[in-house]
């Protein structure tokens, strides 16, 4: 099923991105782990409404975004919680605190939820700003699968050092091996809670970044662009974005 197309594009676009991004946009619409299709849709509108959000842009300007305070201009009617979790993301993702978002999952968003909605949160900014960069406005958001949620959490799930329960790579089942890769990246287990949300996003890095097996490989040429070229782009997208990792 066509989902996303990119006739309009004013620069070839590779196939492999175009089969991934048209993956992804499907994942997007339909049932989740633990959230519905429509909820999921409603993220991805969120994420392209944060932007225009007049509580999004205060808190942005603040020295202290925790210090001003209001609420969200939203689109849809997903909870509040969950409203505030998509906004940061998509505006001030630099500055959240493991507070922060406790206080989110201890107001009703589950630890579960939460990541899956960090996770398609993450997946739509990536595939916005994929169109903005090649010159393209953002592709319609696809309607909602029916459906319900699996609702099934890896039993090997365990708190650590990150704000919600992971899976750390030695206590992984043989299907959910393939998100960690080959070493141990704590990046890769961030969305672990979801298995399925962790591979879906990985999935689409790997078109618009490299696979985990390339990342180790300095030598061979994967891209248009040489590997210190690539590095170099995300060192500096990295810096403006405040990204500590």
């Amino acid at each position: 099923m066509t989902i996303v197309s990119y006739d309009d594009a004013p620069v070839p676009i590779r196939q492999d991105l175009l089969e991934a991004h048209q993956r992804s946009w499907q994942r997007i619409a339909a049932p989740g782990t633990w959230l519905t299709g429509a909820t999921r849709v409603a993220i991805a509108r969120e994420v392209r409404h944060a932007h225009q959000c007049g509580f999004c842009a205060e808190r942005k300007a603040a020295l202290m975004p925790y210090s001003v305070t209001g609420s969200h201009e939203t689109v849809t009617d997903i909870p509040a919680a969950q409203v505030e979790l998509i906004h940061r993301l998509a505006t001030d993702s630099a500055r959240l605190k493991r507070s922060w978002a406790r206080e989110l999952i201890d107001s009703g968003l589950s630890e579960e939820e939460y990541v899956e909605t960090v996770g398609v949160a993450c997946t739509t900014i990536s595939l916005d700003t994929f169109a903005h960069a090649v010159g393209m406005s953002p592709r319609d958001i696809p309607a909602a699968v029916d459906g319900a949620p699996t609702k099934i959490r890896p039993s090997e799930a365990r708190q650590g050092d990150a704000w919600v329960p992971w899976i750390a790579p030695e206590d992984a089942s043989e299907a959910d091996r393939a998100i960690f890769g080959p070493g141990i990246s704590n990046i890769r287990r961030a969305l672990s809670l979801v298995p399925a949300e962790a591979r879906g996003f990985f999935d689409l890095n790997t078109s618009q970044y490299l696979s985990a097996e390339q990342m180790k490989d300095f030598t061979t040429r994967f891209r248009a662009i040489t590997r210190a070229q690539i590095e170099l782009v995300a060192g500096r997208i990295s810096a403006i974005n405040q990204c500590a990792y």
